[in-house]
């Protein structure tokens, strides 16, 4: 694995009130995070492009058209699990 993220399964559709997401999805299939090859970065699997790329483009009002036309090499299918998982796991941590 050389320092990728552990697997876990994130699970969509589950509540917020029962501690566990319900997506049948491996943390694995969207995040990479390699100390060497990208400095421990959490990155797009297969890529080596920041996952924080995503969010500072949405923040800045940039439309995901956008992230993907500057970045090929995220499938539009990885930007929306990956949004959709950190939406999950938002809801769980009930801050």
């Amino acid at each position: 694995m050389g320092g990728q993220v552990g697997p876990r399964k994130l699970n969509r559709g589950a509540s917020a009130d029962s501690g566990e997401l319900d997506c049948a999805m491996n943390i694995d299939d969207l995040i990479e995070r390699d100390q060497d090859r990208t400095g421990g970065v959490p990155v797009f699997t297969g890529t080596r492009i920041p996952i924080e790329f995503l969010f500072e483009f949405l923040g800045d009002n940039q439309t995901m058209e956008t992230f993907l036309d500057h970045y090929p090499a995220v499938s539009r299918d990885q930007a929306r699990r990956v949004l959709g998982a950190s939406r999950d796991l938002l809801l769980i941590l009930r801050i």
